[in-house]
Order: structure tokens, then C-alpha cells, then sequence
């Protein structure tokens, strides 16, 4: 019997064991699947497997070319292939087809990846992947957060992989700076945090980004908006309104933003401004701007505040910035209101109120003694709609509202709903319910006509009002 199958024996034997007491676990050939259990210790198989791969891993490290473009995936990949059969045949190593192909990919993922985590980045059907420390590995799939079977060899394991993802990009994490966000090749956003500020080791978060951008058809296919509502912040958009997403942690916002700004036209000089450059527009003339945290000196830091800045001396047709969260909210107001029409941003926020009283926050924050009505001018002036995200308790992601922002009354801030969520009902682990259009007619739509597009009535529902 082959090492590979005596292992994979053994892990069966220990899952079938423990299914007769309290404590058991799934096999860890099934495939991804809820973990509710501690794992067993590593047994004397497994470290056997553990050292050929390191062996074989670590001999092909070394024979590699460094000077070798590893961009060129292919080529590598061949040459590695060439290299890790020398190497079984001179170690006398019996594998059968399978396990060579299976060793072969997890040393591969190794040199070129990113480690035990690329199945989980291949799968499409999971939107996030979270590391809690070096054996406990987490998914998000179709809005549930699930245990896997896959883990690193160890703290150190894990460590080497986030600095492959970090390093690329100029940036650093060790102890004096213990959390980065970064992103990876394909645009999925990053997060790590390592000790002494984290009690668990170090900590992994991705948040993926679909292969394939999602597309309004599919948006509408999977009920999170209705192509009234597309239709309606289509021409919002053409038309140059000011738009700003709002909702919680993961509800979908850079991914809407995302489609929102598909709808900018081509012949348009758009400027995004991100801290991780996710945004993946399909324009012709775009130019993206990431920030920059400060090196290991505490210099040369560019904050989301000057780019915005910046950006105002580049002509601009549009400012896309991918999330507002401090002192830039000021700048990004001052923009929308001196020419830079149909610029648009994310906010973290419940409800459009709660939307509208964070950014004075946030103007607060930029340290400017301002009347808290004229920020709310500022505000009022500036923003035309607010589209209001929301994870449902089935994890799905819904357009909840798209709001209007009319105006001042008094020391109030106007708004009025156009689109709202009505959820009729909770049947089999979904929300049932749609975005249904409230009957009012859009102030706005002066701006929408005079750019030459017409919304036919039905848009804003049947008992429209004028």
C-alpha cells in the first residue's frame, strides 16, 4: 500500500471512530462540508506525508532558476513537472497516477500560489475565505459561513503565504505593523492581521471577486434589483447624478458600485480612488489611484484625502471613490458640488438617515468649524440618490432602497423613498419580497429629461403622483 492511500485510510478510520461518541469529524476526502468538531492530533502517516512534500517542495526550490519569469505560468509549471519526476525517481518514491497528480498540484500551489487556500480561490461557488490562524479555515458559500478540511502546516506556513500576497505591492506587515489590507491579482480584496495584536495566530480574510463580473441580468436574475430600478439609476447615471451606495459590511456595495459604473459613458475621463484598487470598470479612459500606507519610517503616506484632492487637477469627468470612511468625505462633497457632476461613492451605513449623519461625521472628522447646517447644505446640495444594500438573514444581497435627496427643510435634510423593499414572507430559508417602486416622481427627473432620456410612468409604479 502506497504512503498516500495508507493516509488516506487512516483519516477515514478516525471519522468512522468518531461518529460513535461526541466527538467526530467528516472525512476529509468529502468534499467541503461543515466542520463541528476539534481534529484529531496529526498521525505518524501524516507527518511522513508532510516530510516527502517538504523534501520534494524544498529540492525543486532550490533547483529552480531565479532568475525564471514565474508570470509565465505555463512554462514554469512544465518545468517544475520535469523536475519533480527526477526527483521521485532518484528518492525511489512509489506513487500511483493519482497521488502524483495530487502531490504534484499542492507543490505547484506552493512555488507559484497560494498554498492550501487556491481550491478554495478556484471555487466559484465561494465568496469569502477566512483564516482564523494556521488550522481553522472558514468559507462563505451562498451566505453561510462554513468550517473546511483544509489547514496550513503551521503559524509559519501561513505567514509565508500572506507575505507572497502583500509583498508584490509594496507593502509590509510584521510586528511594528500588524494588519495590511491588500488585494490579489484577479482584484479580491485582502486583510491580514497577525500577532501580537491578534490572540489566534495570524488571521486571513478574502473577500473574492467574481471570474466573471456580475452583470445587471444576473443581478436582476438573482432578485437583489428589479430592471425598473436599473432603468431608472441607468439614466441616473448618464443624466450625471450624484450617487452614493450605502450598507453594512458585506452587503455588496463595491460590487453594485461596480455595475453602477458601467453605466458611465465611454467618451467620459473617469478617475477611481480606492485603498485597494477592486474597482473593475470596462471604460476606455479610466485612471486608478490607490493610497499608499506609510513605509516602515512612518513616511510617504498617501491617504484616500489626496488623491481626492489630486484627482481635481486631472479633469476629471467622473470620481469614483471606492469608499469613503474619513476626512475625504469633505473633498469628495466640495467635488460634487463644483462641477464634478455624477461622481459616485460607498458609505458604510444602516439606512440612508444614518448615511446622511455619518458623512457629517466624517466632515466633522476632517477637522473643518462648520455650522452643522452648512454641512448639511453641503450634503443636501450635493447628493441626488442614495441606493441603500442590505444582506438579508437568508444571506442574500438585496437593494433594500434607492432614496432621493431633496433637499433642506428647515435644519432637517428631505428624502424620499422611490424604491423600497417589501418583504411578504420567509419560506424555506429565503426572504420573499421585492424592491417595488412607491408611486412618487423623482425631483430629479428634470435633470433625467433635460439629458434627453425618457422614463416611461411604469418605472415609479401605476399611482404615480405628481
Amino acid at each position: 500500500m502506497s504512503l498516500l492511500k495508507r493516509i488516506e485510510k487512516e483519516r477515514q478510520t478516525t471519522g468512522q471512530a468518531g461518529q460513535t461518541g461526541q466527538v467526530g469529524q467528516q472525512p476529509p476526502s468529502a468534499p467541503l462540508t461543515e466542520m463541528r468538531v476539534r481534529r484529531q492530533p496529526a498521525s505518524p502517516a501524516r507527518d511522513a506525508y508532510l516530510d516527502i512534500k517538504t523534501r520534494i517542495q524544498n529540492k525543486l526550490i532550490s533547483e529552480l532558476d531565479p532568475t525564471m519569469d514565474v508570470t509565465r505560468t505555463d512554462e514554469v509549471r512544465r518545468t517544475i513537472q520535469e523536475m519533480y519526476d527526477n526527483i521521485l525517481a532518484e528518492e525511489n518514491i512509489v506513487l500511483s497516477r493519482t497521488e502524483r497528480q495530487r502531490l504534484f498540484e499542492q507543490i505547484v500551489a506552493e512555488i507559484l500560489g497560494l498554498g492550501p487556500l487556491e481550491p478554495l480561490l478556484a471555487d466559484p461557488t465561494i465568496t469569502e475565505i477566512m483564516v482564523n490562524g494556521a488550522k481553522n479555515i472558514y468559507v462563505e458559500r451562498g451566505g453561510k459561513i462554513v468550517r473546511t478540511n483544509i489547514v496550513f502546516e503551521s503559524d509559519e506556513h501561513l505567514m509565508r503565504i500572506i507575505e507572497r500576497i502583500v509583498a508584490p505591492l509594496g507593502r509590509r506587515i510584521d510586528e511594528s505593523q500588524p494588519y495590511v489590507d491588500a488585494r490579489l491579482q484577479d482584484g479580491s480584496r485582502v486583510n491580514a492581521v497577525i500577532p501580537p495584536i491578534s490572540l489566534v495566530g495570524p488571521v486571513l480574510t478574502i473577500r473574492k471577486f467574481f471570474k466573471i463580473p456580475l452583470t445587471v441580468e444576473k443581478l436582476i436574475e438573482l432578485g437583489s434589483v428589479t430592471p425598473e430600478a436599473m432603468e431608472f439609476l441607468r439614466a441616473a447615471v448618464i443624466a450625471k447624478l450624484n450617487i452614493v451606495v450605502s450598507g453594512g459590511t458585506g452587503s455588496g456595495k463595491t460590487t453594485f458600485l461596480n455595475i453602477l459604473s458601467g453605466y458611465i459613458p465611454s467618451d467620459e475621463r473617469i478617475i477611481t480612488i480606492e485603498n485597494a484598487a477592486e474597482l473593475q470598470l470596462r471604460q476606455e479612459h479610466v485612471v486608478t489611484l490607490e493610497s499608499r500606507p506609510p513605509n516602515i519610517e512612518g513616511r510617504g503616506e498617501i491617504t484616500i484625502r489626496d488623491l481626492v484632492i489630486n484627482s481635481l487637477r486631472m479633469r476629471p469627468d467622473r470620481i469614483v471613490v471606492g469608499e469613503c470612511r474619513g476626512a475625504e468625505a469633505f473633498d469628495m462633497l466640495q467635488a460634487m458640488n463644483t462641477g464634478h457632476e455624477g461622481s459616485m461613492t460607498t458609505i458604510h451605513a444602516n439606512n440612508p438617515r444614518e448615511a446622511t449623519a455619518r458623512l457629517e461625521n466624517m466632515v466633522l472628522m476632517a477637522g473643518m468649524d462648520l455650522p452643522l447646517r452648512a454641512i448639511r447644505e453641503q450634503i443636501a446640495s450635493a447628493i441626488n440618490l442614495i441606493c441603500q444594500l442590505e444582506r438579508l438573514r437568508d444571506g442574500s444581497r438585496k437593494v433594500v432602497s434607492i432614496t432621493e435627496v431633496q433637499g433642506m427643510e428647515g435644519d432637517v435634510i428631505v428624502m424620499s423613498d422611490i424604491f423600497k423593499f417589501e418583504q411578504v414572507g420567509y419560506e424555506n430559508g429565503r426572504v420573499i419580497g421585492s424592491l417595488r417602486p412607491t408611486g412618487l416622481r423623482p425631483k430629479c427627473m428634470e435633470k433625467i429629461e433635460a439629458a434627453g432620456i425618457r422614463l416611461p410612468p411604469s418605472v415609479f409604479g401605476v399611482g404615480m403622483r405628481r
